[in-house]
């Protein structure tokens, strides 16, 4: 049986709201995250919605968003 592909959806509610490092408090995307999104693979797109729940459990527990999802070639 074939692997199935997972198509990554945006998390965008249409209801922006950045915080002060640009990460959106209603779907957890940065801000680099949602100018990218149509222009990236859907591999790629997955990757953003794992950091984007990362983000979301960062937050929920006190901890810092902004070194989720960033690395040297962003």
């Amino acid at each position: 049986m074939a692997d199935l592909e997972v198509i990554a959806k945006s998390p965008c509610l249409g209801d922006c709201n950045p915080n002060n490092e640009g990460i959106c408090l209603s779907c957890f995307l940065s801000s680099k995250d949602n100018d990218r999104w149509n222009h990236v693979s859907n591999q790629e797109r997955l990757v953003m919605l794992q950091n984007a729940k990362e983000r979301q459990r960062a937050k929920s527990e006190g901890r810092s968003m902004t070194e989720i999802g960033t690395s040297a070639h962003d």
